[in-house]
């Protein structure tokens, strides 16, 4: 199993980063500001204006850690990183079977089955943590409205159809994450999914923590042999991470939904961390950013009890251990590829 490394997010405007000796130094107006040994950290992601010396680069590239350049605000730009080194015949195969439908359903389905059971868990931790508080008709509808989808996943297999039942049900759970929002009503409301670019502050914690999410699901997948780029529910489409796409569906409402949401309930962003430009595209602030941040990555040092493999793992390796049953599905080794799914 790899072990658990930290990704080092680097927010400061106008940041440079070099390498002395074996650590990534950060420097801020020619001041070091923070150093950090390679072999501790698994990637490094840069928003906005933050720069890399060539021998930092080369240096990553050699101790497979991956530079991501971002922008301020979350769009990924490029990846540095070093030669791939997969297994061809994983690849392969991966190939043969992204190419037969039948097969494509198969993984899908399971892919849309941990992503409308989490979303559906979500839903109810919620109906649980506040009955009696709250009006909770509508999301407990939603739930069993999610929870008959779920069964309706089992017994299709056209790829259309799945991304049909998917779709409508993303947008029921979004027609109720509003509910979910116990406090701050009046700077956090939500009434759609909406992004490119996000227009209410909701919105905006979800792109944002969508795009992290997809980067370490991309790392994980390349780590353990895949092509992030070829899906089985997403089908290829140039400068798409199709398969990344597919897997990051399991950890949306887990990860992302409910860290958006407890940041926002337990008041650990605030509305005027936000800004609204011209455009109506509702951006975060430097300070409302490295909160998201350290959050995300304190979050990832949870441990969960891993529903397949019946013993905990951290949170951050989830991606990894994932990515590494889709590998063994692949290959022969498993059946089915078993998704993850929230208890």
């Amino acid at each position: 199993m790899k072990k658990h490394l930290n990704t080092l997010f680097v927010t400061t405007q106008g940041s440079y980063l070099a390498k002395e000796g074996e650590t990534v130094v950060v420097k801020v107006d020619k001041e070091i500001r923070l150093r950090v040994p390679v072999h501790t950290i698994g990637g490094i992601v840069c928003f906005g204006q933050v720069s890399c010396s060539p021998f930092l680069m080369g240096y990553c590239a050699g101790q497979n850690v991956a530079i991501s350049f971002l922008t301020e605000y979350g769009r990924f730009l490029a990846k540095v990183q070093g030669p791939v080194s997969g297994n061809v015949l994983l690849r392969r195969e991966q190939y043969r079977r992204a190419d037969d439908e039948a097969v494509s359903a198969n993984i899908a389905r399971s892919v849309l089955t941990g992503k409308l059971a989490n979303s559906r868990t979500v839903l109810q931790r919620f109906l649980r943590d506040h009955s009696g508080k709250f009006n909770t008709d509508r999301v407990a509808r939603v739930s069993t409205l999610i929870n008959s989808s779920l069964r309706r996943l089992q017994d299709e297999s056209d790829l259309d159809v799945l991304r049909g039942i998917e779709g409508d049900s993303a947008h029921i759970y979004f027609s109720v994450f509003d509910n979910l929002i116990t406090s701050q009503k009046e700077d956090f409301s939500f009434t759609e999914r909406n992004r490119r670019p996000p227009l209410d502050k909701v919105n905006c914690l979800l792109s944002f923590l969508y795009t992290i999410v997809m980067h370490d699901v991309r790392s994980a997948l390349e780590t353990a042999g895949l092509d992030p780029a070829v899906g089985f529910l997403h089908r290829d489409r140039p400068g798409r991470y199709g398969l990344a796409l597919d897997m990051m569906e399991e950890f949306r409402p887990f990860l992302a939904d409910r860290l958006a949401l407890s940041l926002i309930n337990l008041s650990q962003v605030q509305g005027k961390g936000f800004e609204e430009k011209e455009n109506g595209a509702v951006l975060m602030d430097d300070d409302t950013r490295k909160t998201l941040l350290v959050a995300y990555q304190k979050r990832k040092q949870d441990e969960i009890m891993h529903p397949f493999l019946n013993e905990k793992v951290t949170i951050g390796l989830l991606f990894h251990t994932q990515a590494l049953l889709l590998a063994r599905h692949l290959r022969g080794d498993l059946d089915v590829y078993p998704p993850f799914i929230w208890k």
